[in-house]
Formats: C-alpha cells, structure tokens, sequence
C-alpha cells in the first residue's frame, strides 16, 4: 500500500499533464481510456483510480447501496410532466415540454435536455444550464 504521501504526489503530478499524457497514464495503468476530451475531467477521474488503487475502492456496503439506488433521473424531470422551459437563443425562441418519458421539443421526445441544447445550437453544452436551471460556474 503506498504511502499517504506519495500517493498525494502522484495526484498532484496529474495537475502538470496535458490530454494526451493523462490518456497515456490511463492506458499504461488501467486499460483504454475513456472518450473524453475534457483534460479536467479525465485527470478527477484518474485522481479517483489512482485512489481507490491505493487504498481499496469503494468498499462492498457502499457498492450495494449504490446499486439499488437505480437509475437517476436526467436533471428537470423533477419539474414534472407538462411544464414548459424556455430559452431564446439567437433570436429563436427554444421550448421544451418536460413528460415522463423525457422532454419533447420539436414534436421529437429526447432523453435529456443536453440533446435538446446541443440540437438546437449545433454545440455541447450542459442542457440544465441552458435552459436556467443551473447558475453559470464562475
């Protein structure tokens, strides 16, 4: 088991890599490395495992919780069916209906209200904050 120290090391050595060297780590050490291009998130993720490698995971209770917990719902199903978000977006006026099996914008029902802002706009952006339900990270 490695030491506390040197594991903190070994995580703070993530913060000097750059994209292609924390895809590198992860493939020398755990595999192929997930399809993100987020350098961010891709170096948590690795903090994680490097982590959970040092000092044994989650243990088997929290495992179980964790699966019966079950699938959680996109954000903005809790508005309930029926309620309608807004959001005018270069001029266009972006109406989404939330239902029970998803959010329905443009007669077409999506999983997520990130498919609806990425549909609409042509980018990826993260669908709660898009349409208000989040505050912008600053």
């Amino acid at each position: 088991m490695k030491s506390a120290s040197s594991l903190e090391a070994d995580v703070r050595s993530l913060e000097a890599f750059g994209l292609r060297d924390l895809r590198n780590l992860w493939a020398a050490r755990f595999g192929p490395p997930p399809k993100l291009r987020s350098e961010e998130l891709l170096r948590l993720m690795l903090a994680w495992r490097l982590q959970a490698e040092a000092q044994g995971g989650l243990s088997p209770g929290t495992r179980r919780l964790l699966s019966r917990r079950g699938a959680i719902a996109p954000e903005g199903r809790a508005l309930g069916d029926g309620a309608i978000l807004r959001r005018d977006w270069q001029g266009r006026r972006i109406e989404v209906v939330v239902r029970g099996d998803g959010f329905l914008w443009e007669g077409k029902t999506y999983p997520s209200l990130s498919s609806i802002a990425r549909a609409a706009t042509g980018t990826r952006w993260n669908g709660p904050r898009f349409f208000g339900l989040r505050e912008a990270e600053q």
